[in-house]
């Protein structure tokens, strides 16, 4: 006799969406235009630390609504995670800023080339603090990114010493707040992304407001505010905190639901510092390595007319490509990690029996 079993039904729209697939695009989508539109509106509106604060008062006023609507809630946190979460406010802030910075000093390609050798600031820190080993082809994979970069800044196509500077701290950061991000998440604290977002955006737009006010910035945002200010440009900056505020919201969501090994893939964000993960034959697969790079790059020399030598040429392609082979190096290492994982614990269970 045939048993019937009950019909499940098909999976929502919703559903679908909230998957670590869809979180994971829609953070390559945001994380590309809003790129694109920060140089843009630093074009006509060049205060970075404003429009770091901008971006902030975005995503305070949308994490509010969300809280006030019970989207989500907030967990009750100690005085000493109060502190943990103060400080964490204060790299989150430096992080932004100085990307929106940088991005002010030098040009699109540059600073999509740099912020490539993210990989490279995280394992010298891994190595460093936490003694944390990696195979020969992981070093081997970061040659042609780091040639790749040599190449891709020789000859000037705009940038400043101390843009190039700001682009390489902002590349550490990225790497500091990408490890730290996924530890908040999914470490002792566990906090849902928009409990954490709603922490760190007062506190951060305070703090741009203060870095703004301290360098004089706040001074010349109410002088264009007089001479120079129109519709369109406050449009353009409501707009710009209106996706700002997306991408934050993709990227918490997707650091905690994909994980920093497949933002890594996304994105060059970060590795995990956390303990090796049980084996996941389903872990979700990350837009191709560098494409992001790869589009900003194209579409920024489309938009903003920059010219590129065929050495520039040469090294971009290389760290592009040093990056695609890092990203399968890790992909690869970890699956290995995982498979091994999975194999122990088999072989306790059926030690367990006998």
């Amino acid at each position: 006799m045939l048993l019937s079993r009950p019909l499940e039904a098909p999976p929502t729209l919703a559903q679908r969406l909230d998957s670590p697939h869809a979180w994971l695009a829609l953070y390559f989508a945001f994380n590309l235009g809003l790129t694109l539109f920060n140089k843009l509106v630093l074009q006509g509106f060049p205060f970075p630390w404003t429009l770091t604060a901008i971006q902030m008062l975005a995503g305070t006023i949308g994490t509010q609504v969300l809280l006030s609507r019970g989207v989500f809630t907030q967990a009750r946190l100690t005085s000493r995670e109060n502190v943990i979460m103060f400080a964490f406010s204060g790299l989150y802030t430096i992080n932004i800023a100085v990307s929106n910075l940088s991005l002010h000093l030098v040009s699109v390609p540059f600073h999509q080339v740099v912020r490539a050798m993210t990989p490279l600031f995280t394992i010298a820190m891994t190595v460093t603090l936490f003694r944390q080993r990696y195979s020969r082809q992981t070093y081997l994979a970061l040659v042609p990114v780091v040639a790749g970069v040599a190449f891709a800044t020789y000859g000037d196509y705009s940038f400043t010493p101390w843009g190039f500077f700001l682009t390489l701290l902002g590349t550490f950061l990225a790497a500091v707040k990408g490890i730290v991000t996924n530890r908040v998440q999914v470490g002792r604290l566990k906090l849902h992304p928009l409990d954490l977002l709603v922490r760190m955006s007062p506190l951060a737009f305070i703090q741009c407001v203060f870095f703004g006010w301290a360098s004089g910035e706040l001074d010349r945002v109410s002088e264009y505010a007089t001479t120079e200010m129109t519709q369109s440009k406050a449009l353009a900056l409501a707009l710009n905190g209106a996706i700002a505020f997306g991408l934050n919201v993709v990227s918490f969501t997707a650091n905690k639901r994909s994980g920093p090994l497949t933002m890594t893939v996304a994105d060059e964000s970060s590795l995990s510092l956390s303990r090796p993960e049980r084996a996941q034959p389903d872990m979700p697969l990350a837009p191709p390595p560098n494409v992001k790079q790869v589009l900003t790059i194209v579409l920024a020399v489309l938009i903003f007319k920059v010219v590129l030598n065929p050495t520039n040429l040469v090294g971009i392609s290389l760290t592009l490509a040093g990056g695609a082979w890092y990203a399968k190096v890790e992909l690869q290492e970890k699956a290995a990690r995982s498979a091994a994982a999975a194999e122990a614990a088999l072989a306790l269970a059926g030690d367990e029996k006998c």
